[in-house]
């Protein structure tokens, strides 16, 4: 949040600030969406509809999770939600009880950490051994659960890594979760951003995972409508029915306009999700290149959402421009002071000596702040 807001003061400023912060599609909303939410509105669909979402929408939510994963839902399985956060929100509250621990890979999304203590959980934090290369393992939460554990947050593929988790790990996680009697919350929402050969699924299709997984997704990322906030949870109905009446009485429906949009980038073309997908790739190519020839730094090409995760360690105890590096806060303060560069320091996800890039925007502003990146690490060799 510090380097954001240093960030936001410096573009006021007149700074011609290059922001690898962004967490979003740096494309339009495609037009057959946008003329779906006009429509909405000129055929009067401004009113309130039922708390959970309409059941258009529920229905083709329930067809692109089975063209996606295989699982097959019903309706009443599903609850559409103000974004994907106010469902992981809802899902949390409704499963976590006081001191209940839950397992949280490291690193993970900032959010979570957060959610689980406004339930007043524990949080029960799973370091991802090197070795594994940012994929989770069953002897990674072997060596975290704990007799109080009751839950695990997936995150496949992976805010901020990008690490795709491989379908046979998968099904040994869902042993694992079976075996320790947990519930799983699946965050899906960049499952249609995937690369080279990596393969989605998710852990709700092994058996005996769906009656204990909530899945969570929503169209801000595949269809570039994070501004539209409609997210959506898949889950046993007791469980839906529970979050849905938590949502009845804190937000009620999610906007009405939102839902008739989501409706039509769920059933209409798809190109524009190949598309956005294909330039995100070409990005991912070129940064993951770039990065690894800049000296003492590495990353691992992602394969899938639009984010490299950036191992900084080389640089701890190095000084730049007279400043002392000790973590990526360090490394992250000085490109954006010195370089006008922002990136997000691995601290907020749970690694201090990573750093998070995204590479959703345009080609020439990822050329220009890999320069200055470039440029001032070469002066401090």
């Amino acid at each position: 949040m510090a380097i954001d807001s240093k960030a936001k003061a410096l573009l006021a400023q007149g700074r011609d600030v290059v922001n690898f912060g962004a967490g979003e599609p740096d494309f339009d909303t495609p037009e057959n969406i946008r003329d779906a939410g006009i429509k909405a509105i000129n055929h009067g669909h401004t009113r309130y509809t039922a708390v959970g979402g309409i059941e258009a929408l529920k229905s083709a939510i329930c067809e692109r999770i089975y063209a996606d994963t295989g699982v097959q839902y019903t309706n009443e399985e599903i609850l559409v939600s103000v974004g994907a956060k106010h469902s992981l929100y809802n899902a949390t509250m409704a499963l976590i009880n006081p001191q209940d621990g839950v397992l949280l890979p490291v690193p993970y999304w900032v959010t979570y950490p957060e959610q689980i203590t406004l339930a007043e959980g524990t949080v029960e934090y799973v370091p991802i051994a090197p070795s594994h290369e940012g994929e989770l393992r069953v002897d990674d939460l072997a060596a975290a659960v704990t007799s109080r554990s009751k839950g695990l947050i997936l995150n496949s593929p992976s805010n901020p890594s990008g690490a795709v988790i491989r379908p046979s790990v998968l099904e040994d996680i869902a042993r694992f979760v079976i075996d320790h009697d947990l519930w799983v919350i699946s965050d899906e929402i960049y499952n249609r951003l995937i690369y080279d050969d990596a393969v989605h699924a998710s852990i709700a299709k092994f058996d005996g995972m769906k009656d204990r997984t909530i899945l969570i997704n929503g169209v801000s990322k595949s269809y570039a409508m994070t501004g539209w906030r409609i997210g959506y949870a898949a889950g046993p109905k007791h469980i839906i029915k529970a979050m849905s009446s938590l949502q009845s009485q804190s937000t009620s429906n999610p906007s009405t306009i939102s839902q008739y949009a989501a409706l039509e980038a769920l059933t209409g073309p798809q190109e524009a999700v190949t598309v956005m997908q294909r330039e995100f790739d070409r990005r991912r190519r070129y940064i993951v290149g770039r990065l690894n020839t800049m000296p003492k730094l590495s990353v691992a090409t992602p394969q899938g959402a639009f984010y490299v995760w950036v191992n900084m360690e080389g640089w701890v105890g190095e000084t730049i421009r007279g400043r002392l590096v000790q973590n990526a806060d360090d490394l992250a303060l000085a490109w954006l002071e010195l370089a006008d560069v922002a990136v997000v320091p691995g601290s907020g996800f749970g690694m201090p000596n990573y750093f998070r890039m995204s590479y959703a925007t345009s080609m020439e502003r990822i050329e220009t702040g890999l320069d200055r990146m470039a440029a001032l690490l070469e002066e401090a060799r």
